[in-house]
């Protein structure tokens, strides 16, 4: 089976962890379109910002053109607790799959969270206890990132109020209780406790939420609420900063072996977990270093990339939050009840979205059921059992491989392991229960969505 002289786990040494973020927008030519104020229409400075987000985090939202960005010693000491994350040779996966290719993957899963998500909480946190601020709040989809913001909060004693995407606070009640257990408040969105949350279930009562949803009502709780401010798991360019930390250990661990890949590929909802893998890889390819070629993997029930357009958009449903220039389904658009919650977001990160319009990386959807057949095949080959969210990257880490198998090719291919499945048991069960389908929107849901986006001058 192993026939290299490379280990089934490549770890890093303490000493070998970043002691900096990589921030890639200063090696775009293209920067990422600012964030714009939906009132005024006015691109969004510090001051018009501070209301909603902590002050160190708008310095580092704003910042397109500092290269490298120092993790505070804390946030070090902080995630030594479960970094360096190894990086793994696929050799079961090889060969099951009989495939010349050489498949690697970024396991993030090794904490309590079970997720990458917890990179960029304890920083956000950080910065909010180091303001003096008394709690924050979010959202989450699948609850990845509740879970790793409330853990984070729980360890600098920080108050912390969630708001849950309805169909996953129903189909995940354990990841539910572990925020619980770390002393969050999980409120299912939309809810009756905020304005928005009430405004949008008089529209749709039975609606099963989104992250727009959430984020609307995280928001509003934030800026009514002295000595909150609010933070957001993916999508921000603070928040890919943060995560360029896996990227940055993907590639030392690479580089200690002398390896190339040709293939970097990730799921993608927000953002949070591709930018941060591909940010050091990107950065090289844009200024002409090395080349790579990047695959973003979406949801068919809500594709993005795939079908949405690039245009300023509202980051939430209600309305409340600033614009920003991203592939876009529109802010309204709610996607069907599929599995993958941490997938569920109207649109996509501005700095991928802008490194995708420029044609740097390329973009697929896959169905929840091939996902789960690639989930499947995964966990029986490797032993792990992964997270909805990552099965989207494994399904297509699979397809490439095959396709090495038929051309030859020996190609090297990493892919993000963004967490692991042991919340999602219930999706595994409706799957091996043959109920899961298959819900993908029309093009004719998909326009009308698209053709209530504010109008922005550019």
């Amino acid at each position: 089976m192993k026939t290299e002289n490379i280990p089934y786990k490549i770890y890093l040494s303490e000493s070998e962890m970043p002691q900096n973020w990589y921030n890639v927008r200063a090696d775009m030519k293209n920067k990422p379109a600012p964030l714009v104020n939906p009132g005024t229409g006015k691109p969004m400075g510090f001051d018009d910002l501070r209301p909603v987000f902590c002050d160190e985090l708008i310095e580092q939202e704003l910042d397109n053109d500092t290269p490298y960005i120092p993790i505070p010693q804390e946030i070090r000491d902080f995630y030594k607790m479960y970094r360096p994350s190894p990086l793994v040779r696929a050799y079961c996966l090889e060969e099951k799959l009989g495939t010349p290719a050489k498949i690697y993957y970024k396991c993030e899963g090794n904490n309590t969270s079970g997720s990458h998500k917890l990179n960029s909480a304890i920083a956000q946190a950080y910065y909010a206890k180091k303001q003096g601020l008394k709690g924050v709040t979010t959202e989450t989809g699948a609850g990845q990132w509740g879970t790793a913001l409330s853990m984070a909060c729980a360890y600098l004693g920080l108050d912390l109020k969630v708001f849950m995407v309805k169909c996953s606070y129903e189909q995940k009640p354990f990841r539910r209780e572990v925020m619980r257990t770390y002393g969050a408040s999980v409120t299912p969105s939309p809810s009756n406790t905020t304005n928005v949350g009430r405004a949008i279930l008089a529209k749709a009562p039975d609606t099963t939420g989104s992250l727009g949803c959430a984020i609307s009502e995280a928001v509003e709780v934030a800026t009514t609420t002295p000595g909150y401010r609010y933070v957001l798991g993916s999508v921000l360019n603070q928040v890919l900063l943060h995560q360029s930390v896996i990227g940055l250990e993907t590639k030392i661990a690479l580089d200690k072996y002398g390896i190339t890949p040709d293939i970097i590929i990730g799921c993608a909802g927000g953002g949070s977990n591709l930018g941060g893998l591909i940010a050091p890889f990107m950065g090289e390819k844009l200024r002409g270093e090395k080349d790579y070629r990047f695959i973003a993997v979406e949801p068919a029930s809500c594709p993005s990339f795939t079908r949405g357009v690039f245009a300023y958009d509202f980051c939430d449903t209600g309305m409340v939050c600033p614009l920003a220039k991203m592939y876009t389904l529109g802010s309204g658009f709610i996607p069907s009840a599929n599995h993958a919650g941490g997938l569920r977001y109207h649109g996509m990160s501005p700095i991928l979205s802008q490194l995708y319009h420029d044609g740097l990386m390329e973009a697929r959807s896959v169905e929840q059921t091939s996902v789960f057949e690639a989930a499947e095949y995964f966990a029986r080959t490797e032993g792990i059992l992964p997270a909805p969210e990552s099965s989207h990257a494994i399904r297509a880490a699979i397809d490439e491989a095959l396709k090495c198998k038929e051309t030859g090719e020996e190609k090297t291919i990493v892919f993000g392991l963004t967490g692991t499945g042991y919340f999602d048991l219930v999706a595994y069960q409706r799957f091996n229960d043959h109920e899961m389908t298959d819900t993908i929107p029309t093009d004719e849901q998909l326009a009308a969505s698209i053709a209530k986006l504010p109008k922005v001058a550019e």
